[in-house]
C-alpha cells in the first residue's frame, strides 16, 4: 500500500501552464461560436419550414377553389347542353323557313348606302349561305368599315352554319391569296373584320363566350388551314418578311375558331414580336397565351429601338410599374433624334436629306404625343415642347416649300410654251436677249406689225414687203428721239397670247422675231 500523504505536510504546488490556459479559451469560445451558429440555423429552417408551408397552404386553397369553380362550370355546362341544342335546332328551323323564303326573294328592298339597306343585304347573303356574294360585297365597301363592323355580326347570325360560311368566304385571301393577277387590294382587313364578326354569332346562348358553337369537323378544317398557312410562310420569305395583316389574319383565326396551340407559342411569339407596331398586337398575344413571356417580350421590343411598342404591350399586361413609359417614350425621341442626323449626314441623300429627316422626327413626336393623350401621361411628360418642335419642323417644311421671289422686272414664258411677251418700253435699254437661236439676216421693217410671220394657217403677207428690203445700218429700229412714242404696254395683252403665227399652236417662227 501506498503511503497516505500527511496533510500537514507541505508538498510542491505544480504551477498551471499559461499555453494550456489559452487552449482552454480558444475551446470554449470555438464550442460558443458552433452553438450560436447551430442556433441561428436551425432557427432559420424553422422560419423556411414555416414560409412554405403558408405558401402551401395558400397554394392548396387556391387550388381548391379553382376545382370548385371548374366543378361548377362543368356542372353549368353540362346542364346548359339541352337547353342550348334546343335553342339551337329552333334557330335552325327559324333560319331554314327565313333563307326559304328569301329564295323567292330575288331583288331584297333596302338602299345600300344606309344602315338598314346594307344590313338586309347582308342577311339576304347570309341566309341564301352565298359566302362569294358576301365576301365580295364587304370587301367592296372598306369606307363603311364601321357600319359593316355593325352589322355584319347580326347578319352572320341568319347562317345555318355560320363558322363554315366565313370559312368559304374569306378562302378567296386566306390561307393562301388566290386572286393570280388580281392581288393589288390588301384585303387582310376584310379577312380581320369578318372573323372578328363571327364571334357573338357563334357563342352559346346561355354560358356565352366560355362555349362556342362551333362543330368538331369546323374546328378540324380550320386547323387545317392554319397548317396551310404555317406552310406557306416559307413562299412569304419566311417569319422576317411575312405582312403583318396576314399575322394578324392567322392570329384572329385561331383565336374565333378556338384552335390556339400550346407547343406553338415561339411561333407565336416571332410573329408578334415581328408584327409589334400593329394597334392589336398586345391584346392578340394575351388572347394568344403569351401573357407569362410579356416581359421578354418587352425587353426584346425595346433593345430594338422599338420602345413606343414596349409601352403599349406594358399597359396592355400591367406591367407600368416594371416598365416605366416616360423613360422609353424619351429614349425614342432620343433614337429618332439620331436617326435623324444620320440621315443628314448620308451623302446618298443629299438632295432630300434635310426632308427626311425632318419627317422622321415629325412622326415620332406625333407617336409620342399620341401616346401621352391616350395614357394620360401629361404630368409626367408635358407635351408642351413637343408640340413647339414639331410646329418649328413645320414651319421649317413651308418655308421651304415657298417659290423663290421673282424681281419686278423679269418676265416669265407664257405658260402654253410659245416665246416671251414683248418688253415694255420706256426702258433704260432697248436691248433684248433672246431665248432663241440667232437672228438671220433679213430683219422685218418697222413699219411691219411686231408679230412673226404667219405660219399656212394663215395668209403670207405680199413678197413685195420682204424682198427688196435693205437692212438697215442702225442697231436700233427707232431712232432714240421716238422711242418715247411706244411707252407704256400692249393694251389689253393677256398672259396667254393667242394662235397667231405659232404663239397658241406651239410652231416656232419660221425666222427670228426681234424685240426692240
Amino acid at each position: 500500500m501506498g503511503s497516505v500523504p500527511n496533510p500537514g505536510e507541505l508538498t510542491e504546488l505544480t504551477q498551471p501552464s499559461f499555453d494550456e490556459f489559452q487552449h482552454q479559451t480558444s475551446l470554449m469560445t470555438g464550442c460558443t461560436l458552433m452553438w450560436k451558429e447551430l442556433s441561428d440555423h436551425i432557427s432559420s429552417l424553422e422560419a423556411n419550414l414555416m414560409r412554405q408551408s403558408e405558401a402551401l397552404k395558400r397554394k392548396i386553397e387556391a387550388l381548391d377553389s379553382e376545382t370548385k369553380t371548374s366543378l361548377d362550370s362543368l356542372k353549368k355546362r353540362e346542364l346548359s347542353i339541352d337547353d342550348s341544342v334546343k335553342i339551337a335546332v329552333n334557330r335552325v328551323e327559324l333560319l331554314k323557313k327565313d333563307a326559304l323564303k328569301t329564295l323567292n326573294d330575288d331583288n331584297p328592298d333596302g338602299e345600300v348606302d344606309n344602315g338598314d339597306g346594307l344590313l338586309q343585304i347582308l342577311k339576304s347573303t347570309c341566309l341564301r349561305m352565298e359566302a362569294k356574294e358576301f365576301w365580295n360585297f364587304v370587301s367592296g365597301r372598306k369606307k363603311d368599315i364601321e357600319l359593316l363592323r355593325e352589322k355584319i355580326p347580326e347578319a352572320l347570325s341568319e347562317c345555318i352554319d355560320p363558322a363554315k360560311f366565313v370559312m368559304e368566304a374569306i378562302s378567296e385571301v386566306f390561307p393562301v391569296d388566290k386572286r393570280g393577277n388580281e392581288r393589288g387590294n390588301d384585303l387582310g382587313w376584310a379577312c380581320v373584320l369578318v372573323l372578328e364578326s363571327l364571334i357573338p354569332a357563334v357563342v352559346d346562348p346561355l354560358i356565352g363566350k366560355s362555349r362556342m358553337l362551333i362543330t368538331q369537323s369546323v374546328k378540324e378544317k380550320a386547323k387545317e388551314i392554319a397548317e396551310t398557312w404555317k406552310r406557306s410562310l416559307e413562299e412569304r420569305g419566311g417569319i422576317d418578311n411575312v405582312k403583318t395583316p396576314d399575322v394578324h389574319t392567322f392570329f384572329q383565326h385561331l383565336i374565333t375558331f378556338g384552335i390556339v396551340n400550346e407547343e406553338e407559342l415561339d411561333l407565336y411569339r416571332k410573329l408578334v414580336i415581328g408584327s409589334a407596331w400593329r394597334k392589336q398586337m398586345p391584346k392578340l398575344a394575351v388572347s394568344l397565351g403569351l401573357g407569362d413571356k410579356m416581359p421578354d417580350m418587352i425587353e426584346e421590343l425595346i433593345s430594338k429601338g422599338q420602345q413606343l411598342d414596349a409601352v403599349h404591350f406594358t399597359y396592355e399586361v400591367g406591367l407600368v410599374d416594371r416598365f416605366p413609359p416616360v423613360p422609353l417614350l424619351k429614349a425614342f425621341l432620343k433614337d429618332a433624334k439620331k436617326a435623324a442626323s444620320s440621315i443628314l449626314e448620308d451623302p446618298n441623300n443629299a438632295g432630300r436629306a434635310a426632308q427626311l429627316a425632318a419627317r422622321k422626327e415629325q412622326s415620332a413626336l406625333r407617336a409620342v404625343m399620341k401616346c401621352i393623350e391616350e395614357y394620360k401621361l401629361e404630368a409626367e411628360l408635358p407635351p408642351e415642347n413637343l408640340k413647339k418642335r414639331l410646329e418649328q419642323l413645320e414651319k421649317t417644311k413651308t418655308e421651304k416649300r415657298k417659290p423663290a421671289a421673282v424681281p419686278a422686272n423679269k418676265r416669265t414664258r407664257a405658260s402654253n410654251g410659245g416665246p416671251m411677251p414683248p418688253a415694255k418700253a420706256g426702258r433704260s435699254t432697248n436691248a433684248y436677249v433672246s431665248s432663241f437661236a440667232a437672228p438671220p439676216s433679213i430683219v422685218r421693217s418697222p413699219s411691219h406689225p411686231q408679230y412673226p410671220a404667219a405660219v399656212p394657217a394663215y395668209p403670207s403677207p405680199p413678197p413685195a414687203m420682204y424682198g427688196t428690203q435693205t437692212p438697215p445700218t442702225c442697231p436700233y429700229m427707232y431712232s432714240p428721239e421716238a422711242s418715247p412714242q411706244l411707252a407704256g404696254s400692249y393694251p389689253g395683252a393677256p398672259m396667254n397670247y393667242p394662235a397667231y403665227g405659232g404663239y397658241g399652236n406651239g410652231i416656232a417662227p419660221a425666222y427670228q422675231q426681234a424685240y426692240y
